[in-house]
């Protein structure tokens, strides 16, 4: 990160702090330091990212849990693993970008997740 100059923020902070935190709690802390920071065009793409990414996370993972309750209500017990384990596989991924957007962040980069990247920068 040494070298690297991000711009102030809002918030005081260093820049790269800022956006590892918009990722911390997933789109609240998005929604958060996308309202907060004004400045700075970095953190704000982070924190727009954020937003999408673990917003749909977040759509996505009630979407299947109606399905699972469905599922349980018209005895279609069956199905039921199945969507247990895309549940499983959809928690794991949202971990693994979790964890590489935060260092990425961290680090000073701008990493853009494909087209999610795109319409962040778009709005940040």
């Amino acid at each position: 990160m040494e070298g690297k100059d991000l711009g102030k923020t809002s918030t005081g902070m260093q820049a790269n702090l800022a956006a590892l935190l918009t990722y911390a709690l997933g789109f609240i802390t998005g929604i958060v330091f996308y309202i907060i920071e004004k400045k700075n065009k970095f953190v704000r793409f982070h924190a727009m990212q954020s937003i999408i990414v673990f917003g749909g996370f977040a759509i996505i993972a009630f979407i299947l849990s109606v399905i699972i309750r469905l599922l349980a209500m018209i005895k279609f017990y069956f199905f039921i693993p199945l969507f247990s384990l895309i549940g499983t596989a959809l928690w794991l991924a949202a971990l693994i970008i979790w964890i590489i957007l935060m260092l990425k962040a961290y680090n000073g980069e701008k990493f853009k997740l494909p087209v999610i990247g795109d319409i962040a920068e778009k709005n940040s």
